[in-house]
């Protein structure tokens, strides 16, 4: 029987309306941050000199409100406004066809965190393998090295946290709404969606987690990230619950932020390739053979939850019907 969602759209056509929506959201991110941009530099500025007092003004650290606002509009109109209008028009107002609700424990957060930890072990030496196998490609290489450098420019200008509201700021901005959007995006809509239509939930999974470690836009980083993403698809088939996956993305992203807010305080440029220790190919093994046994705990934690979850839908399902 052919997949359709409960306002009767196949995969195909769910498919289309999730992509007309980012790509509205590309043109609204665009617009907002142009806007945004503009507040940056003089009034009088020519057009010939745009470029040039653009770039001054993205290395000015007056100007990190401006750049942090366009960080998370961007993720905003991109990432969260199309999954509302797809899910809205699919499948109707009620987020729990995003993975929203109630049916969720402390036990499986834990198992959540402990999950994207263990996948960040696994994750450092695919970043050692990478830069290794790169090095005999001379040109991809360097186009490596330059998104890096870029990547790193912005995690610096970011990273001036001046006090605790700072801090607590960045926290919002750059480790909670990011997980939030992109898991309701990837895990959410992409990965339940590919994995309703084509009943294969492992290769949605891949699917997903390789579009969610492509656009980090990160060669270096790129299977790191790929792992990452495999783990959160992993964990959001266990639990079906957006909200488990939100909160260890967001411990994830919150280290991150940790270990920035800490070297704020020294006048070392932060590389942030190198804020994660390095890990030997045999942790990561090991690690490897961890998340195994931590997914199959939290298979195991989430059964009866996604009972309870499929009694809902059953509910849903009937009172759309009447």
């Amino acid at each position: 029987m052919q997949y359709k969602s409960i306002k009767g759209y196949n995969g195909v056509a769910q498919l289309g309306i999730l992509l007309v929506f980012v790509g509205a959201g590309l043109i609204l991110a665009t617009i907002i941050q142009a806007i945004i941009a503009f507040q940056m530099v003089p009034a009088s500025t020519s057009f010939v000199n745009l470029n040039l007092a653009l770039q001054t003004a993205f290395k000015n650290p007056d100007n990190i409100g401006y750049i942090r606002l366009m960080q998370i509009m961007g993720t905003f109109s991109i990432l969260f406004v199309p999954v509302i209008f797809y899910t809205i028009i699919c499948n109707g107002k009620n987020m729990f066809w995003l993975g929203f609700n109630k049916y969720f424990s402390i036990k499986q957060i834990a198992l959540g965190f402990a999950i994207i930890f263990t996948a960040n072990m696994l994750a450092g030496p695919m970043q050692d393998l990478s830069e290794k196998v790169l090095s005999y490609y001379p040109s991809i290489n360097t186009v490596a090295k330059n998104l890096e450098n870029a990547y790193n420019d912005q995690v610096n200008m970011l990273s001036h946290l001046q006090g605790a509201a700072d801090f607590f700021l960045a926290l919002v901005i750059m480790a909670f709404l990011p997980a939030l959007f992109e898991e309701m995006f990837f895990r959410g809509a992409l990965q339940q969606l590919l994995s309703k239509w084509w009943k294969q939930p492992l290769a949605a999974i891949i699917v997903t987690s390789v579009i969610f470690s492509m656009i980090h836009m990160s060669i270096y980083l790129f299977l790191s990230r790929l792992v990452l993403g495999f783990a959160l698809g992993w964990m959001y088939h266990a639990t079906k619950n957006i909200w488990v996956n939100t909160i260890a993305h967001f411990l994830n992203n919150a280290m991150a932020v940790i270990q920035m807010y800490i070297m704020s305080g020294t006048k070392n440029k932060i590389d942030v390739s190198k804020l994660d220790p390095k890990i030997p190919w045999w942790l990561g093994v090991f690690s490897l053979l961890f998340l195994v046994y931590l997914f199959t705990a939290l298979r195991k934690q989430s059964e009866h939850n996604k009972v309870r979850m499929e009694q809902k839908e059953q509910e849903l399902l009937e009172e759309y019907q009447q």
